[in-house]
This record gives C-alpha cells, sequence and structure tokens, in this order.
C-alpha cells in the first residue's frame, strides 16, 4: 500500500510523509477498485506485471489528477491479465468523477469500451482523430498500417485483422 500512499501528494519525498485515515482510506479504495487490495502489503517487486500495472494506476489516480495518461497498459500481460485490466479500465471510463484518460496503444483491441474518442497517428503525423467509431475504419487502419485491415467492433470493443 506504501506504494500508493506514496502518490497522495503527488510528490517524491523521503519516506518521511505522514498520511492521515483518509489518505489510507482512498489507497484502499482505489487498490480495491483495481482488484489488487490483497496485494497491499506485499513488496512491489513480487508483484506479476498485471499486478504491478494495476497498483501503479491505483498510484497515478491516488493525487486525482485532472488527466491519467496510460502507455501501453496491456503491453506485456497475458489474456486474463489484459482483459481484466480493460474490463477495470472500461470502469474507469464509465465513472463520471474519474479524470479524463488518454490510452496510448499499438493494438485496438486494447481500447477499452466506453472509448469516446481517438487519435490514429502514422510516422508522426494525425492519419483521423475524432469520435472512435469514425476513426478505426478499415480505410484508416489500412492507411495507418499500410496493408489491408478489417476491423470489427463487437459490442464496444475493437479488434483488427489483416487481409
Amino acid at each position: 500500500m506504501d506504494v500508493v500512499l506514496t502518490a497522495a501528494y503527488a510528490m517524491i519525498g523521503r519516506w518521511q510523509e505522514k498520511y492521515d485515515l483518509w489518505d489510507e482510506s482512498r489507497a484502499k479504495a482505489l487498490l480495491t477498485a483495481l482488484g489488487v487490495r490483497e496485494l497491499g502489503e506485499r513488496h512491489f517487486a513480487s508483484l506479476s506485471e498485471g499486478e504491478k500495472k494495476r497498483v501503479q494506476i491505483a498510484r497515478s489516480l491516488m493525487a486525482d489528477p485532472e488527466l491519467l495518461l496510460l502507455d501501453e497498459p496491456a503491453s506485456a500481460l497475458d489474456l486474463g491479465g489484459r482483459e481484466d485490466l480493460l474490463k477495470r479500465l472500461e470502469d474507469l471510463a464509465n465513472d463520471p468523477l474519474a479524470p479524463a484518460t488518454v490510452i496510448v496503444t499499438h493494438h485496438i483491441e486494447e481500447i477499452p469500451k466506453g472509448t469516446t474518442h481517438a487519435l490514429l497517428l502514422k510516422d508522426g503525423y494525425v492519419v483521423a482523430q475524432g469520435a472512435i467509431d469514425r476513426v478505426i475504419t478499415n480505410a484508416f487502419m489500412s492507411d495507418a498500417y499500410a496493408i489491408a485491415i478489417s476491423v470489427n467492433n463487437e459490442g464496444g470493443r475493437y479488434f483488427a485483422r489483416a487481409l
């Protein structure tokens, strides 16, 4: 839990910070929301990659930011870990009190339900931007990746395959 608590005031100190009951309650609530509450007393280094990612997101949320930036949050996760993380990000996207979230990914399967907008880049240039259903299309994805791609939306999740 210390990993999350130390982010309470969005600063890195010398481990001499004083936390009150509110800080501890918030840390526990965030760890619970991300499904890692039972790991709160374990050393960070002993956690799996998926557990570490969820603890890091809880840590990021501890300071109550206006913007949450996640750079490939599902990388290095197995299928189960990825799907668990995406469900939790979907819950976050549906929470009216959650910060605006920007997710960077190369895999559209990793875009959680509830995502409303997308920016598609190729070589640092914008291919398309706007409402997600107008950006994640066969044409734009094929252009961005320079191969023919078929995009499917199944229940709010996007999937791609090369043709």
